[in-house]
């Protein structure tokens, strides 16, 4: 389970984007987005690295962290 800390998202759309980001890379990742505090669990087996970098050439820029 990763945690992405996503600037500039704001509405439900953005929250769309930033979850089709994710499944272009995993598609089988289980999405989690908190509009609110602007994080995004997700449950993957991908590369976080990779995760972040799909998230930020979305226009939304992305950082990561493991989560618990």
């Amino acid at each position: 389970m990763y945690e992405l800390k996503v600037e500039g998202m704001t509405c439900g759309g953005c929250a769309s984007r930033v979850t089709k980001a994710i499944k272009s890379v995993d598609s089988n990742a289980e999405v989690n987005v908190d509009l609110k505090s602007k994080t995004v669990r997700v449950d993957t087996s991908a590369d976080v690295a990779a995760l972040a970098s799909a998230v930020t050439a979305a226009g939304y820029p992305a950082t990561a962290s493991q989560s618990a």
